[in-house]
């Protein structure tokens, strides 16, 4: 993931395709089709295929140029060769971290739930739990709903395909956790309808949403597609990039002294498919621009930003109306301005919060996973499938 997002520092820009910019019109019949990989050998003369090649009854092949993100003219069920390596790399690593909510103990969080957490600190966890549970399924809604049928390269969608189980573990996850800690399941999910200031941040998200989810929604209508775009880029830089980012921060902070690091670790598992979740919407968001050649309109990027911020500001002041030692509601909000300017940077676009600092710089240690943890107190947290990770 190295060459592709870099969620501590700002990225390096993303290597340029290699595959040529021609229109499938400006090629000449018979040309070489581009590899299926950047590592692919080159392919022989007498492999090129071109819609000449097509015989009676047969279809043309298919070329990396027909394809785009969304509008193209490839075949969905044909996933090479490749016009997005990237993607395809994005679904190699996603199975790297393969994990569930059973393989981490949760025996000491139920001890610190019950004797040792103050009123104020259950306050903050139920109240996160609370937002999350609702959150991910509203995430993998979107995913499996308004964005992975629009697309039209099937290496595209094999990675949401991935993004879509993973927010149903992450789902399981927090449904685990209630039941481990025997809280009210009812009164728990019910909250995020009861209390405005968690419902707030999912009405803003449904609202998003509501329009793109739509089946008929056109995407060669200019008008929709960049409505589309707004929307897809609200989902991966600021529902998942910034809400979810910051969302597990209260549990980090318990867990920095001590406390439910049960929960903790399994938001650190979160956390890596969330970060890749995020990378992944905003280098195809960044394609999406390039290959439309869309202007975003900056009011309109405005009032996305200054809506989100209203939200988590109201849901801050929720969550910690009494600040618990270590965390506030202001160290909050400081870290939501300084990751939001992150993912502005990651998407190419201008700061919304200028001269927003680091105001927890523990934390991207914290969600991170790079660290040495006792065998006997918690699960191995370098245990992986199919080779090392490199996370950035």
């Amino acid at each position: 993931m190295t060459a592709f997002f870099d969620d501590w520092d700002t990225p390096v820009r993303p290597r340029v395709a290699t595959a040529p910019a021609t229109t499938p019109a400006s090629r000449q019949a018979g040309s070489p089709a581009p590899s299926v990989t950047p590592t692919a050998p080159a392919s022989r003369p007498d492999a090129a295929l071109s819609a000449t090649d097509a015989r009676p009854g047969a279809l043309a092949p298919v070329r990396a140029a027909d394809k785009r993100i969304v509008n193209g003219k490839g075949d969905i069920n044909q996933l090479a060769p490749f016009k997005y390596p990237w993607a395809w790399e994005f679904f190699l690593n996603a199975n790297k971290n393969h994990w569930t909510p059973l393989e981490i103990s949760m025996a000491q969080d139920v001890h610190d739930y019950h004797h040792r957490l103050t009123p104020a600190e259950r306050h903050v966890f139920e109240n996160v739990l609370s937002y999350l549970t609702t959150s991910d399924i509203l995430a993998m809604r979107n995913i499996g709903l308004a964005v992975m049928e629009k697309m039209t390269a099937p290496e595209l969608q094999i990675y949401q395909a991935r993004q879509v189980y993973e927010e149903a573990l992450h789902t399981w996850t927090y449904q685990h956790c209630i039941e481990s800690l025997g809280l009210d399941q009812q009164e728990i999910y019910n909250r995020y309808r009861v209390v405005p200031e968690i419902h707030g941040k999912i009405a803003l998200a449904n609202r998003r949403l509501e329009r793109v989810m739509r089946a008929d929604f056109d995407l060669t209508d200019r008008d929709n597609l960049h409505e589309f775009a707004l929307s897809y880029l609200f989902f991966a830089a600021i529902f998942e990039g910034c809400w979810f980012y910051n969302g597990f921060t209260p549990i980090f902070a318990l867990q920095r002294r001590g406390l439910m690091k049960g929960t903790a670790e399994q938001l650190q598992y979160i956390m890596r498919d969330e970060v890749l979740h995020c990378a992944f919407g905003i280098r195809t968001v960044r394609t999406l621009i390039a290959e439309e050649n869309l202007q975003l309109d900056p009011a309109a990027l405005a009032r996305l930003w200054e809506e989100a911020e209203a939200a988590e500001a109201a849901y801050a002041g929720y969550l910690l109306r009494e600040p618990i030692l270590g965390y506030s509601a202001a160290q909050h909000m400081g870290q939501f301005r300084y990751i939001a300017n992150r993912r502005a940077r990651q998407l190419g676009l201008a700061e919304p919060f200028p001269g927003a600092e680091n105001v927890l710089p523990w934390l991207d240690e914290q969600a991170n996973l790079r660290k040495e943890k006792n065998f006997f107190e918690t699960r191995v947290t370098e245990y992986q499938t199919g080779g090392a990770l490199s996370w950035e």
